[in-house]
């Protein structure tokens, strides 16, 4: 994921719904908006079960019983693949990737069954903001309506793959690519393809109508399936989208992280933080949560816009807490 080569003002963001008990979102005991996780914290984090994994593109896997990570350490833990992307549903001739390999898949669903390794397969959408709704109305009931459209549209999707991994991710950011620059979070479009600007939205506006959107993103899949709901995220972005009130706040809300990132696949993870540094650069919670809540769950920590590393988007993951 995190498409665009290097985060200007926001990279990657998704939301989740307040007040749905089904999604695991709560809104006691509300934080702040962001937190970095500590060196303190490293050794807590360690007595968790960590793994390696993948998401989006093909990275290359060894063979053999567990099949084993290719430059990195330790077992294949899992691969998160894109389910489907509002731009190719919509038709656009631009920005309609699809994230996913079913190798990667594959093995990752191999690992996990045959040598209970690791967490399988899991998916996330590519999500598109109110702004590219081609019914776009400018009201939060319209934003809820394009939120469910597209939690059908993944439930859809996720029959053709063989998804193992209980949370569903939503994805969204703002890519920097066409058709739309901030895949319709900050702004409405003439049309879902067209990338030209009809209304921009105030910080109020952009935070209401993203929240309705997610809200009713998860509220679907949680009714509907038996998937939880998760963000995919860093502090940044989720700030710039959700503003840092109440709609910003998800102490109950699984997490998938990016920042901090590194394109120096020696400096692996050891718990939250990279290795081989005096002063650890770790991942970076959102929406009131830390490394600490049981609803914190993987972190992209090489592979992403601005870091790449010559192979893939490499994550981090606790097993543990989704058992």
């Amino acid at each position: 994921m995190k498409i665009l080569t290097r985060r200007i003002s926001t990279g990657l963001a998704l939301l989740v719904a307040g007040g749905i008990a089904a999604a695991g979102v709560s809104m006691a005991g509300l934080g702040g908006a962001s937190a970095a996780t500590t060196a303190d914290e490293v050794t807590a984090a360690n007595a968790s079960g960590f793994i390696y994994g993948s998401d989006s593109q093909t990275v290359p896997i060894g063979s053999g019983t567990p099949l084993p990570m290719t430059h990195l350490s330790g077992s294949y833990g899992g691969y998160m693949g894109m389910a489907g992307n509002w731009a190719r549903q919509e038709g656009c001739s631009t920005g309609n990737f699809l994230a996913y390999s079913p190798s990667n898949g594959a093995e990752a669903n191999a690992n996990y069954i045959h040598s209970h390794v690791g967490v399988g397969e899991g998916v996330y959408w590519y999500m598109g903001g109110p702004g590219v709704d081609p019914n776009y109305k400018g009201t939060t009931a319209e934003a809820t309506s394009w939120g469910t459209t597209q939690a059908e549209w993944t439930l859809a999707a996720m029959k053709k793959v063989h998804v193992t991994y209980p949370v569903v991710w939503a994805d969204i950011e703002f890519p920097e690519i066409a058709p739309a620059h901030d895949n319709g979070w900050t702004a409405a479009y003439t049309s879902p393809c067209s990338g030209v600007v009809k209304a921009s939205f105030s910080a109020t506006t952009r935070s209401n109508l993203a929240r309705a959107e997610f809200n009713a993103f998860a509220n679907y899949i949680t009714t509907h399936s038996s998937y939880k709901v998760g963000v995919y995220s860093d502090s940044a972005t989720w700030t710039d989208i959700m503003g840092t009130g109440t709609n910003s706040r998800i102490p109950n809300t699984y997490e998938w992280v990016y920042e901090a990132e590194t394109p120096n696949l020696s400096q692996k993870p050891s718990g939250w933080c990279l290795s081989g540094e005096k002063t650890p650069h770790c991942a970076v919670w959102f929406g009131g949560q830390t490394s600490a809540s049981k609803y914190a769950l993987m972190w992209q920590w090489s592979g992403g816009g601005g870091v790449r590393n010559p192979y893939g988007d490499y994550d981090q993951i606790d097993v543990t807490r989704m058992k």
